[in-house]
């Protein structure tokens, strides 16, 4: 739906994987968004299925191939399907020690969260040790908080810290952006869980993107980790933006719950009323659902491993992070 800005999915859960990496393309730059993804380690007492681990060495490869065309790497927050890590790591990030981080980020220009202020304890240990190492790669290594950066007539807007999920979240902070090319702008929300926030939601609205890629709530963990009252407090200031943005691209958490076309009725039901459309990553890019995490249960009754990767799956975790799964 826009001429000027490219936007293409790379990795999200609607195509196998936890993410919202995503390129975006304009005439005067090209732009690697949340250059991360991972697979849930344990999930329904299993490990991932081999089908989850085909699924992120595609998306690793996407990942790859888009960075070769990068100029610019963002990163919105410490999370590990949001970055890549230069360690190893087999059994959740699919990554090789040392050279997955390198390929993504060696000779651009880096764009990040700041990694000492509004961050929580994990993700502060985990942006000083980003910055020693991937970051190390970088041409430019630069704090990107409610900063602007112009590239002829492309803007790349960033915005203040709003919290990862409800107020006060635990979780910490993420960044928004928003890339903006003569007339047309597309806003990228990872995180936001809806937005549960009031604050996300307003900065959101005001953007008024044409084009709009939002993590939804996590319905999977209500009652668990978060309260059904803020998930639907995420789901109604969602209605209200899908009801007001031309195309929203809706993924991420809400779609580890196996039952997320049911949870999120309503929000399809508002765009439909107001002349709007919601798709998910791979709806966008016109290809099926894969949410493989959600019926990881399904997938090993249907679809039993072999002999080799269940005795890879009695390894212990640690052992599994440095050897391969057989797939």
């Amino acid at each position: 739906m826009l001429k000027h800005i490219k936007v293409v999915p790379l990795a999200a859960e609607s195509l196998g994987v936890r993410s919202m990496c995503t390129y975006a393309e304009t005439s005067d730059v090209k732009i690697l968004l949340d250059a991360g993804a991972s697979v849930c380690p344990n999930r329904f007492g299993l490990p991932p299925h081999p089908r989850e681990f085909k699924a992120i060495s595609e998306c690793r490869r996407r990942i790859a191939n888009a960075a070769d065309k990068a100029e610019i790497v963002t990163l919105s927050h410490y999370h590990f399907d949001h970055h890549t890590p230069s360690f190893g790591d087999w059994l959740c990030n699919w990554t090789e020690r040392g050279e997955t981080a390198r390929q993504i980020y060696e000779g651009k220009n880096v764009l990040v969260k700041n990694p000492k202020d509004m961050i929580n304890y994990s993700q502060r240990q985990r942006g000083w040790m980003f910055e020693r190492t991937g970051g190390k790669y970088a041409q430019t290594f630069e704090v990107a908080d409610g900063r602007s950066f112009v590239f002829d007539e492309t803007r790349v807007r960033f915005s203040e810290p709003v919290f990862h999920g409800q107020e006060d979240s635990s979780l910490g902070w993420v960044l928004m952006s928003t890339i903006e090319c003569r007339d047309e702008k597309f806003m990228f929300a990872p995180d936001v869980q809806g937005p549960i926030s009031a604050h996300a939601y307003e900065v959101i609205m005001h953007e008024n993107p044409q084009l709009l890629f939002i993590g939804g709530p996590p319905s999977y963990l209500t009652g668990f980790k978060v309260d059904e009252d803020q998930i639907q407090v995420g789901f109604g200031n969602l209605e209200k933006i899908v009801g007001h943005t031309p195309l929203t691209v809706l993924d991420h958490h809400l779609l580890r719950d196996e039952n997320w076309q049911e949870e999120a009725r309503s929000t399809f039901d508002m765009a439909k009323k107001m002349g709007c459309r919601v798709q998910t990553a791979a709806e966008f890019l016109g290809t099926r659902n894969d949410c493989l995490e959600s019926v990881r249960r399904r997938l090993f009754d249907e679809e039993p491993p072999s002999k080799e990767f269940e005795k890879w799956m009695r390894l212990s975790d640690e052992a599994k992070k440095h050897i391969m799964p057989p797939i």
